[in-house]
C-alpha cells in the first residue's frame, strides 16, 4: 500500500483517481526544510516519512510562482498566504505589465529500494518560473538533491533515491473572484475563470497536483 503523506483527505481523494484504491493517507509531521526549490522540499520529506512508515510514501509540495518576482513566492507560498495574505499580493502585483504565473506541484517518492537516479536538472525551476512548459524529457526525474545515485540500496538516510514528478498550471494573477478552493485560487485565473470558480471536479481535472499525479501513477505502474 501507498502512503500519501498529507493531512488533507482530498488529496488522498484526487490520487485515488489516478492510483485506483492502491493509496492511503498516512498523517505525519515531516520537518520541511527552507529550500528555495519545492524538489528539495518534496525529497527531503519524502525520506523522512519513509522512516517514519517503513514502507512507499509520496509527499507533495506546492507554490504559486509569479513571473514579476522571479517566482515568488513558490516553496514560501503558505508563509506569504498567512503573513502578507491574498489580497495584498494582488495588490503587489496590480501595477505590474507582467502579470503571468503558475501553480506547481512537486510529488517525490521514496520506497528505500534502489532504482536508476539521475543528477538534478539544472535550471528547471527558473525556466518554469518564467511561464514554459517542461518537456517529456524531463517527466519523472529522480534526484538525490544533487547527487547522482548508482540505482544500488541506499547505505544512508540522505543518499536514499526519491524519485520526483512536476506538475504546473500556467495563468495569470487577477483580482480576487470566486468563492471556492483555498489559498492563492481567488486571484489565479486559468483560462479566463480563477481556481475559486471551478467546482472541485473542474479545478481537479486541470490542477497542477492532479498533472504530477498522473505522471507518477504512470511510472508507478510500471514499476
Amino acid at each position: 500500500m501507498l502512503n500519501f503523506v498529507t493531512t488533507n483527505p482530498g488529496k488522498v481523494r484526487e490520487a485515488t483517481e489516478y492510483l485506483d484504491d492502491d493509496v492511503q493517507q498516512f498523517d505525519f509531521d515531516y520537518p520541511e526544510v527552507q529550500a528555495d526549490d519545492l524538489r528539495t522540499v518534496a525529497a527531503k520529506g519524502a525520506r523522512a516519512a519513509y522512516r517514519a512508515a517503513d514502507g512507499p510514501v509520496i509527499v507533495d509540495d506546492a507554490g504559486l510562482f509569479i513571473d514579476a518576482f522571479d517566482g515568488f513566492p513558490g516553496p514560501y507560498s503558505s508563509y506569504v498566504e498567512d503573513t502578507v495574505g491574498v489580497e495584498r499580493v494582488w495588490r503587489m502585483t496590480e501595477p505590474e505589465d507582467d502579470r503571468g504565473a503558475a501553480f506547481k506541484t512537486v510529488i517525490a517518492y521514496c520506497d528505500g529500494e534502489g532504482f536508476e537516479a539521475t543528477p538534478d536538472p539544472g535550471g528547471i525551476d527558473r525556466e518554469d518560473r518564467r511561464g514554459q512548459d517542461l518537456s517529456a524529457d524531463d517527466r519523472g526525474t529522480a534526484t538525490t538533491d544533487e547527487q547522482v545515485h548508482d540505482g544500488s540500496a541506499a547505505q544512508s538516510s540522505e543518499t536514499v533515491p526519491v524519485k520526483l514528478f512536476e506538475g504546473r498550471v500556467n495563468g495569470e494573477i487577477v483580482a480576487p473572484r470566486g468563492e471556492g478552493g483555498f489559498g492563492f485560487d481567488p486571484i489565479f485565473e486559468h483560462d479566463g475563470t480563477t481556481f475559486a470558480e471551478m467546482s472541485t471536479e473542474q479545478k481537479n481535472a486541470i490542477s497542477h497536483r492532479g498533472r504530477a499525479l498522473a505522471k507518477f501513477a504512470e511510472w508507478y505502474g510500471e514499476r
